[in-house]
């Protein structure tokens, strides 16, 4: 049983990923900015932790964070501002590593995306520029942490069906729905053999636990 920080526990992804946790028994707690989300994060069975992570520094988030085992980050300012694209999915994704060692919680799982990379080719021009200059910052200073980290890289997302299936040896970025995602958050959690491993994934045809084991 885990003591799980889910970040932008509002999100939809979030919101999948926390009755799968809670059911087997984990404990979860959601961080989310808006108050008036609260009540629809705890139905799915996790806390509501009401902090905005944009203005909190290494030691607040810290506070958040003693006494669990593990963190997700799944929040992000969601695109168009690029000012708040670098302050949260970069800079707030950066403080929140820092507190993870500052608070002694050594497993840290990101959500990022299939093309993240320094090299992720997307020019300056491209409104999506900001979002992969963030996520690649992000995930490259988890990567250099001591953390016991994984970054899961899933593909276009959908708001399709769970299939319990993936394919987590693609090379091309194709597209996995919500639900699937959220079942390889938490399949992540349960399987030691993720640690510092990044993994990009599709919908595929393997058991997603079979295939976090065979993705390596």
């Amino acid at each position: 049983m885990a003591r799980i920080v889910i970040f932008g526990g509002h999100g939809k992804i979030a919101l999948l990923a926390a009755p799968l946790l809670t059911v087997r028994g984990d404990t979860v707690t959601a961080v989310i900015r808006n108050p008036q989300h609260a009540a629809e994060v705890a139905a799915t069975g996790a806390i509501p932790h009401v902090a905005d992570v944009e203005q909190l520094d290494a030691h607040g988030i810290a506070e958040i964070l003693v006494g669990h085992d593990a963190v997700v980050w799944s929040a992000g300012a969601g695109g168009g501002d690029p000012r708040r694209t670098l302050a949260v999915d970069r800079d707030a994704a950066i403080r929140s590593m820092e507190a993870a060692q500052l608070a002694g919680v050594p497993r840290y799982v990101m959500v990022s995306y299939f093309r993240s990379s320094p090299e992720h080719g997307v020019p300056p021009e491209n409104s999506f520029f900001h979002y992969a200059e963030a996520k690649a910052a992000a995930d490259e200073h988890l990567r250099a942490s001591a953390l016991d980290w994984t970054v899961l890289g899933p593909s276009a997302l959908t708001l399709g069906e769970a299939t319990g299936r993936i394919d987590a040896r693609a090379t091309e970025s194709g597209e996995v729905s919500r639900a699937d995602v959220a079942a390889v958050i938490a399949a992540t959690l349960a399987d030691p053999s993720t640690v510092r491993r990044t993994i990009r994934f599709n919908t595929g045809q393997t058991p997603i636990a079979e295939a976090l084991g065979a993705a390596e």
